[in-house]
Parts: C-alpha cells; structure tokens; sequence
C-alpha cells in the first residue's frame, strides 16, 4: 500500500505546529512538499526525514 498524501494542516499536527510554520519553511527551510494545483501535498516519511535530519532546527527557524 503506498503512503498517503497530507495536506498542510494534516503535516502542521502530525508535528505539532501551525500551519503557518508550515508555509513558512517550505520557502525558507526546503521543507519537502509537493504542488498540486493550488494546494501543497506533503508524505510523512520525506517531512519526518527532514526533521531527523535537522531541517527544521537551521538559523532563523521560525
């Protein structure tokens, strides 16, 4: 079975944040999200990845 998409708000809870941290770093952090359309896609797996791997403690963290 493949792993679902999640909008922003769904990642925002997944990590306990607001989803304007979520905008935020997908401009300023490379946060790992996907465009469809209008609306950001993101996979748990690449978002938990990003954060173990300390993309969301870098300078300026929001």
């Amino acid at each position: 079975m493949t792993e679902p998409w999640l909008c922003a708000d769904n990642i925002a809870e997944h990590l306990g944040v607001g989803k304007d941290s979520v905008t935020a770093w997908i401009a300023d952090k490379k946060l790992p999200a996907h465009k469809v359309g209008r609306l950001w896609k993101f996979q748990a797996s690449e978002v938990d990845a990003w954060v173990r791997s300390g993309g969301s403690s870098a300078r300026g963290a929001v």
